[in-house]
């Protein structure tokens, strides 16, 4: 969610195998990577324009345009990695997933090193990025996440991430079809460190080896080495399906 450095992809060959792994097995558990798995960052026009209303300013589309291809360049929550990140953020963006100020002061710190002048803009921004409507769910989330409540098995968001995910999905109307949240910022584990799949297992009450984990980066593939079957799925746009699906082919098979 929103949110962090990945390694670089992994390989067809990898993710194939632990698909077939994970179909060789029940599946008692799902955990859900958020960010570009359940859901997407709204549209980076969008985000500015709202941004900058909130600040008193109506943005024409050319001037918004321009600000969101620099504010991408620069680094956004849930969007783009920066392309360069200033010596004197450093530390609290090597700190982001684990703390909510390191998240706030690295990405607000980010935006400031784009000239919008509007007062308060950068953290107007960020403000965006914790709100329902700043997100935009996947049109297959829903019918996934209530395939597999319907079928008994149990649901867990693992998320890098520097901010509380609860009132998203309360938002959405999906809280119920969540059991539990592994949130780096609050177990102080990122992913792809093992620690934050066991987590999520001990939360769920379940086996890793009867666990799947679905996520669209290599840092979700981590979990292989928790003992889950793991899905990698490419990430999609704001509103367009990334073949969630495909989960329920794994989880719910016979």
């Amino acid at each position: 969610m929103p949110d962090h450095a990945e390694p670089p992809e992994a390989s067809n060959g990898g993710v194939d195998a632990a698909r077939s792994r994970a179909s060789r097995r029940p599946v008692e558990a799902v955990l859900f990577d958020f960010h570009g798995t359940l859901a997407q960052v709204e549209d980076a026009h969008d985000w500015v324009v709202a941004a900058a209303a909130t600040c008193g300013v109506s943005l024409e589309r050319i001037r918004a345009t321009v600000l969101a291809d620099r504010l991408l360049t620069a680094g956004r929550a849930g969007g783009p990695l920066p392309a360069r990140v200033p010596p004197r953020l450093a530390e609290l963006w090597a700190d982001r997933d684990l703390y909510e100020h390191a998240h706030r002061g690295a990405y607000t710190g980010l935006a400031e090193t784009v000239d919008a002048g509007i007062d308060g803009f950068a953290d107007a921004l960020y403000e965006r990025v914790l709100v329902p409507d700043g997100w935009v769910p996947y049109p297959d989330t829903e019918p996934v996440l209530s395939a597999l409540r319907a079928a008994g098995v149990k649901v867990a968001v693992v998320s890098n991430i520097g901010f509380d995910l609860r009132p998203f999905f309360d938002a959405w109307g999906l809280a119920g079809l969540v059991d539990a949240y592994a949130l780096s910022y609050e177990v102080g584990r990122c992913k792809p460190d093992p620690g934050i799949f066991l987590r999520a297992c001990g939360m769920l009450g379940v086996d890793p080896e009867r666990t799947l984990m679905v996520g669209d980066t290599p840092a979700d593939a981590g979990a292989v080495n928790a003992g889950c079957g793991v899905l990698v799925l490419p990430a999609a746009g704001p509103g367009r399906s990334g073949g969630l699906g495909a989960v329920l082919d794994l989880a719910l098979r016979p």
